[in-house]
């Protein structure tokens, strides 16, 4: 059988997506005037469109480079958007369902991959708790759970994947992370898998996983790094996605932790080359950590060269 061509899989994916009417341009948004790590307010316009077709404006700190949408959906727009179309969109952009039961087996070759990263930081250390921070249905953190011998929460704001994470018998909890208040709550592992791109607020989050992670935890974040994402299908628009309200790389990565108060112990490229694994220990804050200029400077330029350069076959 004849494969598809580009143009006929593409208008087929574009057609998939429409069917599911989702009024992207009609949902509350609200503007951005500062970035989330620096603080700046120069911002260039990077891109106008994202990976499913919605026009949604991706912009750059000048300062720090740190990419983001802007306007940005409000936290209300997002917590409907993760009940009700977030999978759904994501199925129809690769032709074939992914949802909370068919997402599992990769699910738990990501928790075994990891696992092996972060083993030594948790054995051994006392560790009796662990919160897992978009825990989604709970693959990960009931792998680590035995793994290490810890009793673990998730928090996650989709229903289908939390009832997943019940039926392994987790605690958990149904919401955004950025609504959580743990009291006077701590855990010794807290792990956020493939969840910091999808946050409303990088820098809050993180100096909340501060405050509730016991003195000598362990925090383990992952990024998909931007410059991976867009060299890879040679497209900062393939890059781009609503459910992605920010874009990291390395240097921006690590200027968050160090602001927030994690010290970085080791970090590795998961096996599929796209995401970056961070295991932390609590330090003392640098609020004047940032990237360097010239990485700034370089990471554009590439951006604009990736833009106008002929597509790589």
């Amino acid at each position: 059988m004849k494969s598809a061509s580009p143009t006929d899989a593409l208008t087929e994916r574009t057609a998939r997506i429409a069917a599911l009417g989702y009024d992207y341009p009609s949902q509350p948004k609200r503007d951005v005037r500062a970035c989330n790590l620096c603080g700046s307010d120069r911002f260039v316009v990077l891109g106008r469109r994202d990976r499913y077709g919605y026009a949604a404006a991706a912009r750059g700190c000048l300062s720090c480079g740190l990419v983001f949408l802007a306007p940005v959906m409000t936290e209300d727009a997002y917590a409907q958007f993760y009940q009700r179309t977030y999978r759904p969109l994501v199925s129809a952009y690769h032709g074939r369902l992914i949802d909370h039961s068919t997402l599992q087996d990769e699910q738990r070759e990501y928790a075994a991959d990891r696992a092996e990263l972060i083993g030594e930081y948790v054995r051994g250390h006392g560790c009796r708790t662990l919160l897992d921070i978009g825990g989604s249905t709970g693959v990960v953190a009931h792998v680590w759970a035995k793994a290490f011998e810890l009793e673990a929460t998730i928090i996650d704001p989709a229903p289908l994947e939390i009832a997943e994470a019940q039926r392994l018998g987790l605690e958990t909890i149904t919401g955004l992370v950025e609504q959580y208040d743990p009291g006077d709550r701590r855990f010794d592992v807290v792990v956020m898998c493939q969840t910091v791109d999808h946050l409303l607020d990088i820098a809050a989050t993180l100096h909340a996983v501060r405050r509730f992670l016991t003195a000598n935890g362990v925090f383990f974040i992952d990024i998909v790094d931007l410059r991976a994402a867009y060299l890879r299908h040679w497209s900062l628009e393939t890059a781009i996605k609503i459910d992605h309200p920010y874009y990291l790389t390395d240097e921006v990565m690590r200027a968050y932790l160090a602001r927030a108060g994690f010290a970085v112990q080791r970090a590795e490229f998961a096996a599929d080359q796209l995401h970056i694994g961070y295991v932390c220990r609590p330090s003392a804050p640098d609020a004047t950590t940032r990237p360097d200029p010239a990485s700034v400077t370089a990471l554009f330029r590439e951006i604009r060269y990736v833009q106008n350069a002929p597509a790589v076959r």
